[in-house]
């Protein structure tokens, strides 16, 4: 019996586009975000709240640079959309989130909205793919999208940042908390719920 052909090494990697690679590091960046607020929670040095933020602003330029690279370079494809928004969801859905716990919203109805806040984030994206290639197999040139982009969470994570430079979080969180049936919402996170519910709106957003 033959064994089966196995693939070579990096081949996968050798069917990167330049943009792809811009893609992939933001994705890291999101990543390290993550890793910088669990530094937070077990050193309580607040120079990891602000690694983390400075972190998200920076898988924002690598996201906005992917798409003019791609474009410049008339290389897009199915792949390389499938991958922006896996890393879109890691460094602007995920990130944020974990970066609100670790400032303190850890009550249990915090919890619920900051993860409706992450399932908006993925629902807003798959909108996004299926709508963008439906479009691009009818000819047509996508004129506008549905919901605000998930990208739009890095005002929170700047409010998060101010928080951090106020010395404004756990028990001191802008906003305080509110005691409802023995679980705590800090009502800070209700912007979270606000921008999530944005993202799977009908709003009609202009594309540039």
């Amino acid at each position: 019996m033959s064994m089966p052909r196995l693939h070579k090494p990096f081949a996968l990697i050798r069917e990167f586009h330049l943009a792809d690679w811009f893609t992939l590091a933001n994705a890291i960046c999101g990543t390290g975000a993550l890793f910088s607020m669990m530094s937070y929670l077990q050193t309580q040095d607040v120079r990891h709240v602000y690694f983390a933020c400075a972190l998200v602003v920076a898988a924002l330029v690598f996201d906005v640079l992917d798409g003019r690279i791609a474009r410049w370079r008339q290389m897009t494809s199915a792949m390389g959309r499938e991958l922006d928004s896996l890393a879109d969801i890691i460094s602007f859905g995920v990130a944020p989130a974990v970066i609100a716990y670790g400032c303190g919203m850890q009550g249990l109805y915090d919890r619920i909205v900051l993860a409706y806040f992450v399932a908006c984030g993925v629902s807003r994206l798959a909108r996004y793919n299926v709508t963008a290639e439906a479009l691009s197999e009818g000819g047509s040139k996508v004129k506008y999208f549905e919901g605000t982009p998930i990208p739009t969470s890095l005002l929170l994570v700047v409010l998060m940042f101010a928080a951090a430079s106020q010395n404004a979080l756990g028990d001191s969180l802008w906003f305080g908390q509110v005691v409802l049936a023995g679980f705590t919402l800090h009502p800070m996170v209700l912007l979270f719920a606000v921008s999530g519910s944005l993202m799977v709106s009908r709003v009609r957003i202009p594309k540039l």
